[in-house]
């Protein structure tokens, strides 16, 4: 399914606020797709097999490029512990899907799984702890592809086209932000896809060895679907996304659960209004979320039932830790939130 890229120029930076903080990561302008978190240790990863490493929560980054990776676009990267990373690698063109993984904060990489077929397209990766971990892609031969690690991104296991539901028409996921993939507890795993047909949510109970679909009422579209999906715990969850050939759209972009993914309730829109491309868990509040796009980024302490608009930057990727956001996007910028302060100079 093509991407989000059209709409890269349609914002323009906001006026910097007291609890923002933009960093350019020298060497490097286009954009990012992912992030992820060790502590003070984060990473980035985007386009043309390029990375970022920070060793002080983002302050400052050191950008570098995976040798042979460089006509693919990193679409995730998953922090492991200290010096360790995994990044998810696709070509855009579709045909190619790759894992890397480092051990010494970037220095050097290895390729630990590539499977190169036409439709092959990786979308995101999430981890339970540092060695159990679940990726997903877009529909090959006619079956998703899902695929497990348990040592760290080491290596990696195909899960069977028996144990997957098979796709609906037209139905695949995005790559906006590596967040249309969740886990929670030790076994608890979610994947928001759209399309054509059918807006769902794959989900499984067992480490990813199995899934089931569940329908939800987004409206599906050609390029319409779940964008980003988060639970704070086994139970309680959202799911963002939309439309993204109408990425200011002001239609229901939300969906709901308090039980486990199992049923889904449409809320929304969220503010600012239009598409959204990933959603964070925070702590400022018991049910509270960010979510970015291309309008900016908000903030739901409700769930997701209302939201409050925090910023106008455009943003691929986002990543919270407690009530500290990072969201990154074009031309090669990272910025970072405190979202407590933000809500207290809008009161």
């Amino acid at each position: 399914m093509t991407r989000p890229m059209a709409v890269v120029l349609l914002v323009v930076c906001a006026m910097p606020l007291a609890a923002q903080e933009i960093v350019l990561v020298p060497g490097f302008t286009r954009e990012f797709r992912g992030l992820s978190s060790n502590g003070d240790e984060m990473w980035a990863s985007g386009r043309a097999g390029t990375f970022a490493h920070s060793l002080n929560a983002g302050r400052s980054w050191k950008a570098g490029t995976i040798p042979g990776a460089e006509g693919m676009v990193l679409v995730d990267v998953e922090a492991l512990g200290r010096d360790t990373a995994c990044v998810l690698a696709t070509d855009f063109d579709g045909g190619m899907g790759r894992a890397y993984r480092t051990t010494d904060g970037g220095q050097s990489w290895t390729q630990t799984f590539e499977r190169a077929q036409a439709g092959v397209f990786l979308d995101g990766m999430a981890f339970w702890d540092r060695m159990r971990g679940v990726a997903f892609g877009d529909p090959v031969d006619g079956a998703f592809m899902i695929l497990r690690t348990e040592d760290g991104c080491a290596s990696w296991t195909e899960i069977s086209q028996g144990s997957v539901p098979a796709p609906a028409a037209g139905e695949a996921g995005f790559a906006a932000s590596g967040t249309a993939i969740a886990v929670a507890g030790t076994a608890h795993a979610w994947i928001g896809m759209g399309g054509d047909s059918v807006v769902r949510v794959l989900r499984s109970d067992d480490g990813g060895r199995s899934w089931s679909a569940v329908p939800t009422p987004m409206a599906p579209g050609s390029f319409s679907g779940i964008f980003g999906i988060a639970f704070r715990d086994t139970l309680n969850g959202i799911a963002v996304g939309g439309n993204n050939d109408a990425p200011t759209s002001d239609a229901p972009n939300v969906l709901i659960t308090s039980d486990g993914g199992h049923t889904w309730k449409l809320a929304g829109p969220t503010a600012p209004a239009g598409v959204r491309y990933g959603t964070a868990v925070l702590s400022a509040a018991l049910r509270a979320y960010a979510a970015a796009g291309p309008t900016g980024i908000g903030i739901t302490r409700d769930g997701g039932a209302t939201w409050i608009q925090v910023d106008t930057l455009f943003a691929y990727a986002i990543h919270a830790v407690g009530d500290r956001a990072w969201i990154a996007g074009p031309r090669g910028w990272i910025a970072s939130f405190d979202l407590h302060a933000l809500l207290m100079e809008k009161q």
